[in-house]
C-alpha cells in the first residue's frame, strides 16, 4: 500500500536528516492516521485512493500556503512549500495529459458537460486534475 511506501520515505527521511521531507510526510501520515479511526467507526480500511486523494489536498493546501508566503514577500518560506510539495508528488499516479483528455472525450457518444464530468469522475478519480477537464470539456459544447 501507499501508507507503507511513505513510512519507509520516512523512516529514511529521519536517517538523512531530512526535516523538510520528514515534516510533510509526517503531516501526511497524521491526516491518514486520523482518516483510518474515522473509517474504523464505519468498520471500513484506508485505501491507496484515500491516500491519494489526502496527498492532493495537502499539495493543494501547499500551494495556497505558498502563494500567502510570495504575497507577503518571503520566498525562503515559498521555496519551503514547494520542497515539500516535490517531496509527496511523487506518491501521485502519473495524470492524464491534455491530449489524453481529448482523446478520451473525443470517444464519448454524450459529449455533454455532466456526461463528461461523470465518465472522468467514474474512470480517472485521482488521475486526472478535474479542473482541467471541466475547461477542456467547455470547448466542446
Amino acid at each position: 500500500m501507499l501508507i507503507d511506501e511513505i513510512k519507509k520515505a520516512n523512516v529514511q527521511a529521519l536517517k538523512a536528516r531530512d526535516s523538510v521531507t520528514k515534516g510533510i510526510l509526517g503531516v501526511v501520515m497524521n491526516k491518514y492516521m486520523l482518516l483510518t479511526i474515522e473509517k474504523r467507526d464505519k468498520n471500513q480500511e484506508p485505501t491507496d485512493e484515500d491516500m491519494i486523494k489526502i496527498i492532493q489536498k495537502t499539495i493543494k493546501e501547499l500551494n495556497d500556503e505558498r502563494a500567502g508566503y510570495l504575497e507577503v514577500n518571503s520566498p525562503e518560506r515559498a521555496d519551503n512549500c514547494l520542497k515539500q510539495i516535490h517531496a509527496i508528488e511523487i506518491y501521485l499516479p502519473k495524470m492524464l495529459s491534455e491530449d489524453e483528455i481529448k482523446a478520451e472525450i473525443d470517444k464519448l457518444d454524450d459529449k455533454s458537460m455532466p456526461s463528461i464530468m461523470k465518465h472522468f469522475k467514474s474512470n480517472f478519480n485521482g488521475k486526472v486534475d478535474m479542473s482541467l477537464v471541466s475547461s477542456i470539456a467547455k470547448t466542446y459544447k
